[in-house]
């Protein structure tokens, strides 16, 4: 009998979820009915406890809750690469939801790949099929909730999950975020010691990665407390990117200020991306 239990708490250990679960609760009775099907327990706990959003940057969880979710856990298969399975059958070898046996998407991938359950037996078995718009497959045997603790171990891996793996793994909640980009004078420092300024001062973060291009390079990281998401970059001039929940505009305007103060960089422009947030220029008040 698969533990889903002892799977799921390594899971929750292993990577923190959020404070509040994004479409995370509802009617499972009428979620199920809609669907035509019984879901697995272990995906249930799965979605009360992290809601919509990413693991790992990679993995986009589906739920059946919300009125505006754009990944709302639906049996669209069919209706969708039907009739391409019908041109190509080769390249489908699974029947799909409702069909007996079919699959079911659970996740989503930002490069088109559906994590999904090969809907065969008792929902408690079902396994965990990965399928790529390349018509490429991967199965795992075992449920949802072990997926995710060996995936998040590195007990097992995959070829279709395109994440970090020399990072510890996360999950970005899919909360509502504004944008804010900063383009910034050069200051004396090198990049290097003024990231570590940057990062000190907003401590405690977490890595998101990192890129370096024709001697370009960007650094993405969050704040762990705060859920803030920071690109520090030269990749599109000097700036810095900002992201955070609306509410917390002021607290994040001080402490950004207050951080590039530190590293001796002057604000040349500021840019709202997304979002209602209305930053000054001004000096970073005392909290």
């Amino acid at each position: 009998m698969i533990d889903a239990d002892s799977h799921l708490a390594r899971v929750t250990a292993r990577v923190p979820p959020p404070v509040e679960a994004v479409n995370g609760r509802g009617d499972w009775v009428d979620a199920e009915r809609a669907l035509g099907t019984r879901l697995p327990d272990d995906y249930k706990r799965l979605v009360e406890t992290y809601g919509r959003g990413d693991f790992w940057g990679a993995l986009c969880l589906c739920t059946p809750f919300g009125a505006d979710n754009p990944v709302r856990l639906e049996a669209n298969l069919l209706e969708d690469f039907g009739p391409m399975r019908e041109r190509w059958p080769e390249d489908y070898p699974h029947p799909f939801f409702p069909e007996p046996g079919g699959l079911l998407t659970w996740a989503v991938t930002d490069s088109g790949a559906q994590l999904c359950w090969l809907t065969e037996g008792s929902p408690e078995s079902w396994p965990v099929v990965i399928w790529s718009r390349d018509a490429d497959y991967e199965r795992f045997d075992g449920g949802v909730a072990a997926f995710l603790d060996g995936w998040t171990s590195g007990r097992i891996s995959s070829e279709l999950l395109h994440h970090e793996p020399q990072l510890a793994p996360w999950f970005d909640a899919a909360i509502e975020r504004d944008h804010i980009y900063l383009k910034l004078d050069e200051g004396v420092l090198p990049y290097t010691e003024r990231l570590r300024i940057l990062r000190e001062a907003l401590a405690p973060t977490a890595d998101r990665g990192a890129d370096e291009y024709n001697g370009t390079r960007q650094d993405h990281f969050v704040v762990t407390g705060t859920g803030w998401e920071l690109t520090y970059e030269t990749a599109y001039g000097h700036q810095l990117r900002v992201a955070f929940p609306p509410a917390d505009s002021e607290a994040a305007r001080q402490a950004v200020l207050a951080a590039l103060d530190r590293m001796g960089c002057a604000v040349r422009s500021l840019h709202t991306v997304h979002g209602a947030s209305s930053w000054s220029l001004g000096p970073a008040r005392s909290a």
